[in-house]
């Protein structure tokens, strides 16, 4: 059994979260090193795949991304959708803490070039520092109920993630529905572990119905 204490890679403010979590099944699983179970997940329709040789057929990138700098990443997701199929191929990712935006913009534009970014609309000054450094940037719509219409859509279709992308698999994996005092699952999600989630919901927002917007 290994828990938090033999991650040498953990930083101070990583350890400072574990140690205060709060979620007793986090507690259980992520700082007491206990086995986990998965239920109540969020997200099931989902599944690993080498797209390496699919990647020329995937020119009309669909971009999300979701802020962060110090405890949480800036997360970015790069996916192709095949609507006649109802599948997401998301095939590149970017995770990173400690990314000032100019650096951010950077890493953006080496994976991408001028498609449009849908960000995380709830930072109007790093939205319009991404535009000044050549990111086509802009701003998720928010509306009521958004983050569960934006789940239910996703829930809707095939997800298939290259095998690269190794932190929305985790995030896919890990995702999962709040709990009522008697363990039943109730439809509300667990605010963690869905940066890049979060990023796939703003990446397909005109996609959805015409009445969900993300938050």
């Amino acid at each position: 059994k290994t828990w938090y204490e033999h991650n040498k890679f953990l930083t101070p403010d990583d350890i400072r979260d574990l140690t205060n979590e709060t979620d007793e099944y986090y507690y259980n699983v992520y700082t007491l090193g206990n086995w986990g179970v998965l239920g109540n997940r969020v997200f099931t329709n989902w599944k690993i795949e080498d797209l390496t040789g699919m990647r020329n057929q995937f020119v009309y990138p669909h971009v999300g991304l979701d802020f962060g700098f110090s405890s949480d990443p800036a997360a970015m997701v790069v996916s192709h959708y095949d609507r006649t199929r109802k599948t997401i191929y998301i095939y590149d990712e970017l995770y990173e803490t400690g990314l000032t935006n100019d650096i951010l913009a950077n890493e953006v534009k080496s994976r991408i070039t001028d498609n449009l970014v849908v960000c995380d609309s709830a930072e109007p000054k790093s939205i319009a520092e991404l535009r000044r450094y050549g990111v086509n940037a802009s701003g998720a719509r928010k509306g009521k109920d958004s983050v569960l219409f934006g789940i239910q859509w996703l829930q809707q279709q095939t997800i298939i993630v290259d095998k690269s992308c190794i932190n929305m698999q985790n995030e896919l994996s890990l995702y999962k529905w709040r709990e009522d005092k008697d363990g039943n699952a109730i439809r509300q999600p667990v605010d963690k572990n869905n940066h890049l989630i979060d990023g796939l919901r703003y990446a397909y927002e005109d996609e959805g119905q015409d009445s969900w917007t993300v938050h």
